[in-house]
């Protein structure tokens, strides 16, 4: 007779065989896995899902978390933009973000208008105006003066200035947004994978990503990892020219409480022109921290995203307190608070939407160059399409990969 202790072993054996045939079974069970759960892939898997498809939506950080670019509780949402492309997405953005309002019974968005000011014969300030006019964008022309002092108290135009508002512009609450798009995603039956990094991606005609706590195969995959593009996208033979910029997210105490808060109609702003060692500043009304107003610099310095703690340059801000004291008096010089965020820039500062050069049924949304958050809706939903091998509803033309032309490289 056999010992007790070797038909324990057998059963072990037995019971651990079926463990494996079970999570390999499982591990087949989806239309598509989506990689990064922030704005964009969280609206990828939204689409997938509202398509019927049964969708994986991965996240390596235990949600929520803010360790990327999605974090954060406002964003500015605006038609202001230089090319009509932009114009156009943001058309069926806001009718989106209104739908997404209605499904989920939450207030993702406030009407503020956003001030565009700079130099007025200035190349950005131009093309700002001149966009804005052409696709028939509301907006108010403001005189500096005291026509422009009357309407936006607190700020100060100089002299060759021009003004400009976007009334159709506002504040999008941020983390509302992505808690909410997540939400429904689940709601649809979707199903969200938190703390599990993706070790290895094997591509073929079904994809098989490997995480620290399984394996899963798919038809398609899209890949929507922010900071973290290029480490992904290393398993495909592929490597994009990306550069991920550490950005310091200042807030500026209002002397005067309330002095340029939302409920006082004070607008979101955007100072555009070279004044600035070229880079644009941008600021919202306080709102998440009463009595602090949310001022960055549109660019920062290179990092790596998982050593972005070490980095401590502070030459933005220093730049952040000579715009505060030129053009906000009222606000005090220094920043009261600081955090951090991570952008992922592409040369020409457009986004990537794409399929994988070559791999079809990998898609790639990336490189959103800091002013990704509001067309979530739309990138969520062109991605879709492309995974689906679907005609994108709009001209992906300007986020083609090809662009890149030597800049774009398969890793040997």
């Amino acid at each position: 007779m056999r010992s007790l202790s070797h038909r324990c072993a057998v059963q072990e054996k037995e019971l651990e065989g079926e463990d494996k045939i079970s999570t390999s079974m499982t591990s087949l069970d989806f239309d598509c896995i989506v990689i990064g759960a922030g704005i964009q892939g969280s609206f990828t898997a939204y689409h997938l899902a509202k398509n019927k498809k049964k969708t994986l939506l991965l996240e390596q950080f235990l949600l929520p978390h803010s360790r990327g670019s999605s974090h954060g509780q406002t964003r500015i949402i605006r038609k202001a933009y230089e090319q009509d492309f932009y114009v156009h997405m943001m058309e069926e953005c806001l009718q989106l973000w209104t739908l997404l309002e209605a499904e989920t019974n939450t207030k993702l968005y406030r009407r503020t208008g956003l001030l565009v000011m700079g130099p007025e014969r200035g190349q950005s300030f131009k093309l700002f105006k001149d966009t804005l006019k052409r696709n028939n964008v509301p907006t108010v022309s403001l005189e500096r003066g005291e026509e422009f002092s009357r309407h936006i108290p607190h700020v100060t135009l100089r002299n060759g200035e021009g003004a400009i508002v976007d009334t159709t512009a506002g504040v999008l609450y941020a983390d509302r947004a992505l808690r909410a798009v997540q939400g429904y995603f689940q709601s649809l039956g979707g199903v969200i994978k938190d703390g599990e990094k993706v070790e290895d991606i094997t591509p073929g005609s079904v994809v098989t990503v490997t995480t620290s706590a399984g394996v899963y195969r798919a038809k398609s995959l899209v890949i929507t990892t922010g900071p973290w593009a290029n480490a992904l996208l290393s398993h495909t033979g592929l490597q994009l020219p990306l550069t991920v910029l550490k950005i310091n997210v200042c807030y500026w105490r209002e002397k005067v409480p309330g002095s340029y808060a939302a409920r006082k109609r004070f607008p979101c702003f955007v100072h555009v022109g070279e004044e600035w060692f070229g880079h644009h500043i941008y600021g919202l009304p306080s709102n998440e921290y009463p009595g602090l107003v949310k001022i960055c610099y549109h660019t920062g310095s290179e990092t790596d995203p998982d050593k972005r703690d070490r980095q401590t340059d502070r030459s933005d801000i220093d730049i952040l307190s000579q715009f505060v004291s030129r053009c906000l008096p009222g606000l005090d010089p220094e920043p009261a608070v600081v955090e951090t965020c991570l952008y992922t820039v592409t040369p020409d500062h457009h986004f990537v939407l794409d399929r994988h050069p070559s791999h079809s049924n990998i898609i790639i949304g990336a490189g959103f160059s800091g002013h990704g958050f509001k067309f979530g809706p739309v990138v969520g939903k062109v991605l879709c399409e492309l995974s689906l091998g679907q005609l994108p509803s709009h001209d992906l033309s300007p986020f083609k990969i090809q662009r890149f032309q030597n800049r774009s490289k398969p890793r040997l």
